[in-house]
């Protein structure tokens, strides 16, 4: 039994297909608009102006949707400590290193670059913030997630009715930044020729 995460409330049980597809689309809109916050805090503090360039239009990392998603649902109660530790590592390094490749791959442009900091990879991982990943990953898992999901029981009646907006807002987010950086990709690439 995990010794720090024996109080967590990780998963709904007796869910339906409808009901568990609308549960992580909650996650994973609270996660995404945490992490947006979280980055433009975070250029705050480093470049003093609140907001960094992104992806979408609309306030959403999706990475950070996506890496607390996975780490909610691998880790339970029963999890040994060092596991959860090792997932917390592992889960968002390989999250910012997939979506830093795929970025780059798509769209030839680099959001982040950890090329100056020790230990990194292609400037898409670094050790140093993936130290970070694992106290964020953890602060989340014990302490964040419990009150989001206690959010959730009370608003669910409603969510029930807008996760599906939610879902083709987020559909239509995608095709226009793919097109709009698909367009400065190949602008860019005409003007270079």
């Amino acid at each position: 039994m995990s010794i720090f995460l024996n109080d967590i409330v990780l998963h709904f049980p007796q869910m339906g297909l409808m009901n568990e597809a609308a549960l992580i689309i909650y996650f994973f809109t609270i996660y995404s608009l945490m992490g947006w916050l979280l980055e433009n805090c975070y250029n705050l503090i480093i470049n003093r102006k609140f907001f960094k360039p992104n992806f979408f239009f609309g306030p959403f990392k999706p990475m950070y949707g996506f890496a607390p998603l996975l780490l909610v649902y691998l880790v339970t109660p029963e999890t040994n400590w060092m596991i959860v530790i090792l997932l917390c590592f592992l889960i968002p390094t390989v999250v910012e290193y997939v979506s830093g490749v795929l970025l780059q791959k798509f769209f030839n442009r680099q959001w982040w670059d950890y090329s100056s900091l020790p230990l990194q990879l292609h400037g898409h991982i670094c050790l140093p913030f993936s130290i970070c990943w694992v106290a964020l990953s953890f602060v989340c898992l014990k302490f964040i997630h419990p009150e989001i999901a206690g959010f959730y029981e009370r608003v669910e009646p409603v969510w029930n009715l807008i996760w599906p907006i939610a879902v083709l807002y987020f559909i239509a987010e995608l095709i226009i930044a793919f097109r709009r950086h698909t367009a400065l990709t190949h602008s860019i690439s005409n003007h270079i020729q």
